[in-house]
């Protein structure tokens, strides 16, 4: 395969994975009349597989400065098909879900009123702040992990190294942020 080919696969399912998430977000597809049982549990379970990609993105790399490769590949592969799974959990997530959840909004009515944004004050600020740096870093790191694995999968070392540079702060911030966002906004999920 060409760096090309790959590049332009790259940027197809990165593309393809944005839209996804645009479209069911913004219930373009209606999501079914009654919510599924399960529903509620998808957040805790997102959360959970950020958390459980965090601690592998940390053994990964005390795995690569122990010079085991071997076990940094099977640790980022785990960590690849976990965050995979918090993928298509969290557009399901979000899908079924009949409206966005409101942080401050403590009566579960999806508009936040003067009194619970000021009840909420400066915390809805932080949550805020780190949500949307965590939305746009979570946007841009899907093409930096998918590369970081073709190259290193494809053992070409010196190009893998200076992807991760970048990809592995960003993927482990994007992990960690997915955590802290979660804690906070889950006392506002109404089901």
């Amino acid at each position: 395969m060409t760096d090309k080919f790959i590049f332009r696969f790259v940027a197809a399912i990165s593309i393809f994975v944005f839209v996804v998430v645009i479209i069911l977000n913004r219930k373009i597809i209606p999501a079914p009349a009654v919510m599924p049982a399960f529903t509620p549990y998808l957040p805790k379970l997102n959360a959970i597989l950020n958390g459980t990609c965090s601690v592998l993105l940390l053994i990964s790399l005390w795995f690569i400065k122990q010079r085991n490769i071997a076990m940094h590949k099977r640790i980022n592969i785990l960590a690849f098909i976990l965050s995979s799974l918090f993928l298509v959990s969290y557009i399901l997530f979000h899908w079924l879900l009949p409206r966005e959840t409101v942080f401050g909004d403590t009566n579960g009515d999806g508009i936040l009123s003067p009194a619970e944004a000021a009840a909420a004050g400066s915390t809805r600020t932080i949550y805020l702040t780190i949500l949307i740096s965590h939305i746009i870093l979570a946007a841009g790191v899907l093409p930096l992990i998918l590369l970081s694995f073709y190259r290193g999968l494809q053992m070409q070392v010196e190009k893998h190294k200076k992807l991760v540079r970048w990809t592995f702060p960003i993927w482990l911030y994007v992990t960690v942020t997915g955590v802290i966002v979660y804690l906070m906004v889950s006392p506002y999920y109404h089901f």
